[in-house]
């Protein structure tokens, strides 16, 4: 990452101190320690200056041409490159960039198709779906009817033959695919063919391979989905929002799920970041980062194997890896908060069939900070080393985070 941090806090602290103080620790927190949760990354700088810019103060209701408030021509520019650079990086049809997050994109697509207690088909929770996929604490799993699918218990991977026949049951209006915790590559061919078998209309969320997808690291879903919906940050490594693209017969429904549908106004100073994003993306530069984000995952993932961690599926084809903790006797949350504790951040989670639950890493973060095979073998041992609770652990652990992170300066 190149350039310079424009220096918000600094300009910060002669108006409100307290905030300022806030923000500077977070900053220090991320500047001094390891990011390894798989939906974080760091944002340049030039997705930054958008995100802090004078297009927050322009409500701009309504899509590029039809507005419903005056003075948006030039916002109507911006928004429209942002959405032809959507287009041609992910080979769409159509885009809407206004979602505010990736829950927002789901929520507008599921008022497009379905109606209160239609049938949706979408990955449980509880095996590595997103809450938004059918949870019933989420207003998905509130307004429509929903079967979900799991994985196999006994390998941690999607059983198609089995999702291919809940759904010649259950006949959805909407098939999900995508997870928030699954290392495996999706076949979104053969979701597409069993979405076509039940008239059902097919949506990928792919809101945590988007960059990989962007960068060719992993199968690209939009030809094979009616739908697709992604945040932007993530493995995209753009602001905090939301994006869907669509096939040309959905996207008048699309734009009015969006709005008036579930939002007013759209946060247009965070839509330049996505453009800014998109740009940065379709660099020769990202496509060798996404290679490195998913080559330091593969190497994460063998490295824990050694330590002793079992590996959820055996291993990883993306940015992600699951360990179960059964084998050390801890928690996944107890251990989250161990990691926190030596400075060093990932999720702990639930996983099918395991007692203690285990971990989700990944390596987005720490490989936009430049790190590669020998740094993943190392943040494995500071892992396996605070999981085993040796004495003496912390400092050591903290000595080789403090190493890495100055041999790998974040913004440097």
């Amino acid at each position: 990452m190149q350039g310079k941090l424009l220096d918000s806090i600094g300009f910060l602290k002669e108006f409100d101190p307290a905030i300022a103080e806030t923000m500077e620790r977070e900053f220090i927190r991320q500047k001094d320690g390891l990011e390894l949760i798989a939906s974080e990354n760091y944002a340049s700088p030039a997705v930054m200056a958008a995100m802090g810019s004078i297009l927050t103060n322009k409500y701009a209701e309504g899509i590029p041409g039809d507005r419903h408030y005056g003075g948006c021509q030039f916002v109507d520019e911006m928004e429209s490159l942002c959405i032809e650079r959507a287009k041609a990086l992910f080979g769409a049809e159509c885009a809407n960039v206004q979602p505010h997050s990736g829950s927002q994109a789901n929520a507008a697509v599921e008022l497009a198709i379905l109606q209160p207690g239609d049938t949706m088909m979408g990955m449980d929770p509880g095996s590595g779906g997103h809450m938004t996929h059918g949870d019933a604490t989420n207003y998905s799993g509130t307004y429509y009817n929903v079967v979900s699918y799991g994985v196999d218990p006994q390998n941690g991977l999607l059983d198609y033959d089995r999702i291919r026949d809940q759904a010649k049951k259950a006949q959805p209006k909407l098939l999900i695919a995508g997870a928030s915790a699954y290392p495996r590559q999706i076949d979104f061919q053969i979701f597409a063919d069993i979405a076509r078998e039940v008239g059902a209309v097919f949506m990928v969320d792919m809101a945590h391979i988007a960059g990989l997808v962007a960068g060719g690291a992993h199968m690209n879903p939009v030809p094979y989905a009616d739908i697709v919906t992604t945040t932007t940050h993530k493995t995209l490594r753009g602001p905090r929002g939301g994006l869907i693209l669509c096939r040309e017969e959905f996207i008048d429904r699309i734009n009015d799920a969006v709005f008036p549908g579930i939002q007013g106004g759209p946060l247009e100073h965070i839509v330049a970041a996505k453009a800014v994003c998109f740009r940065e993306a379709a660099e020769d530069s990202f496509k060798t980062y996404t290679r490195n984000v998913v080559k330091n995952a593969k190497v994460l993932a063998e490295a824990l194997s050694d330590e002793g961690f079992d590996i959820v599926t055996g291993g990883t084809d993306n940015h992600m890896v699951l360990a179960d903790l059964q084998s050390f006797g801890v928690s996944g949350h107890g251990l989250q908060n161990k990691m926190d504790a030596n400075n060093i951040t990932l999720n702990g989670l639930s996983l099918p069939g395991s007692a203690t639950g285990g971990i989700r890493v990944g390596t987005p973060a720490v490989t936009t900070r430049g790190m590669g095979e020998a740094e993943m073998k190392q943040i494995a041992r500071c892992i396996a080393l605070t999981a085993r609770d040796f004495p003496g652990t912390t400092d050591e652990v903290k000595a080789i985070v403090k190493s890495l992170c100055e041999k790998y300066p974040l913004y440097g």
